[in-house]
């Protein structure tokens, strides 16, 4: 039995104060399968999946005629999810099953309010059917809290004829090759901007930490350490901000970004290559069809390869603690996370499933970009640190604030990163 930690990032609340340890137990209360007469409750988080409607309607009855139990669909928004979990879990009305994102699962599974399921998935031959990052982020100590569902990744997103009038045509195998398309671009055509680094967003540093091969946090073993002040993290952090601080090929309005304000400066033609959501060209496709067959993607590459590790971030499947259905909530999960499901829910929302063979699919069938995006998936996809205390690091915005203090003159890369490293820490010896 894991020794549960009374954590919650913001300091919503506190296990003790929701009753979580004694929440422990109530899975033992399932019947099995058979769940005439029984009704499960599911919480999605809205705004992922336009279709929700159809896909819910499906999945009712297809959980009914395998299990003969209801289900009850409830559609959660993103905002306010975080604090509505907290206040219910150990609770009458939390949830069976929820969608979680990935970063939350490990705090919600230290406070104890979610099952863990890896036995269960071992046992339903499941355990290595998932995309690997993906699993890694649902474990905790050794146990695994969430199947996962489905998850995005970044890659470097491209106008073809802009690229194709600067000579650029191949996929940049490091960072000097990168360096190089967007000096190119530049030479051809001062007035683009060139690859813009987003101060607003710190997913973009991260392939940079990890493909120079840094990173965030270390993991010694209950504890955590900093490892952002390292060399290699440095040197990541340093090598992406010089791109417009030594080599001007973005533009300093671009310290403020988000990746929408880069989107939308790609989508009117004034940026030539940008990091960008694995999710983004079908709405590229949506909204500028005409924009969407100039589009190439590369994957960001690291230091001296063409793919660097990039944030997989998404959703895991996860049974609450205070389910008095285990076993049918298992196969909800089982369900939902694996076949047709899987692939139904990838492919309406524009994200990519979670299950492994599911990924492997969307990749032989998709088109040239979609084979982009799911290669730095399946070769770099990696997650930010797995401990419950990372969610007062985001809370915090230490990465943010570190890319965004360097790229507007506050300080040096190394100093802001001892800067952020301390701020780390005293989260992680709290």
């Amino acid at each position: 039995m894991i020794a549960r930690r009374t954590v919650l990032a913001g300091g919503a609340a506190s296990a003790a104060a929701l009753g979580l340890a004694a929440c422990g137990s109530d899975s033992s209360k399932g019947s099995g399968t058979d769940g005439k007469g029984k009704t499960l409750t599911l919480w999605i988080m809205e705004g992922t999946n336009p279709s929700t409607d159809a896909y819910i309607a499906d999945l009712k009855k297809k959980f009914k005629e395998a299990t003969q139990a209801d289900l009850t669909v409830e559609v959660q928004p993103w905002d306010g999810a975080h604090d509505k979990f907290v206040n219910v879990m150990g609770g009458d009305s939390a949830p069976d099953v929820a969608e979680v994102g990935t970063t939350w699962t490990p705090e919600f599974a230290d406070a104890g309010g979610l099952d863990p399921i890896g036995d269960e998935l071992e046992e339903a031959g499941l355990s290595g059917k998932y995309v690997k990052a993906l699993k890694e982020s649902a474990t905790l100590e050794g146990e695994v809290f969430g199947a996962p569902w489905y998850a995005g990744v970044r890659s470097i997103l491209a106008n073809k004829d802009l690229l194709s009038a600067a000579g650029v045509d191949k996929q940049p195998g490091n960072w000097q090759e990168l360096l190089d398309a967007a000096q190119a671009l530049k030479k051809k055509d001062p007035s683009t901007i060139p690859f813009p680094i987003s101060g607003g967003s710190p997913f973009g540093l991260l392939p940079f930490i990890w493909g120079a091969g840094g990173e965030i946090a270390k993991q010694s073993g209950d504890t955590w350490k900093a490892a952002i002040a390292d060399s290699p993290a440095v040197e990541g952090v340093t090598w992406y901000t010089d791109i417009a601080l030594k080599h001007k090929l973005s533009t300093p309005a671009a310290s403020t970004w988000k990746e929408t304000d880069a989107l939308a400066a790609f989508q009117k033609g004034d940026v030539g290559m940008f990091i960008t959501g694995s999710w983004v060209p079908a709405t590229i496709k949506e909204k500028s069809p005409e924009l969407y067959d100039k589009l190439m993607a590369f994957t960001i590459p690291a230091k001296d390869s063409e793919v660097a590790p990039s944030f997989l971030g998404g959703s895991h499947l996860c049974r609450f603690t205070g389910t008095k259905e285990p076993e049918l909530a298992f196969e909800l999960i089982k369900l939902m996370t694996t076949g047709e499901f899987a692939a139904n829910w990838a492919k309406q929302t524009n994200f990519f499933p979670g299950e492994q063979s599911a990924l492997d699919e969307v990749v032989t069938s998709g088109d040239d970009l979609t084979a982009v995006f799911a290669k730095q998936m399946t070769e770099g996809g990696k997650s930010v640190p797995v401990t419950p205390l990372w969610g007062q690091v985001e809370g915090k915005k230490t990465i943010p604030n570190l890319l965004n203090t360097v790229l507007t003159g506050g300080k040096d890369a190394a100093t802001a990163c001892q800067d952020a490293a301390k701020e780390m820490d005293q989260i992680f010896d709290d």
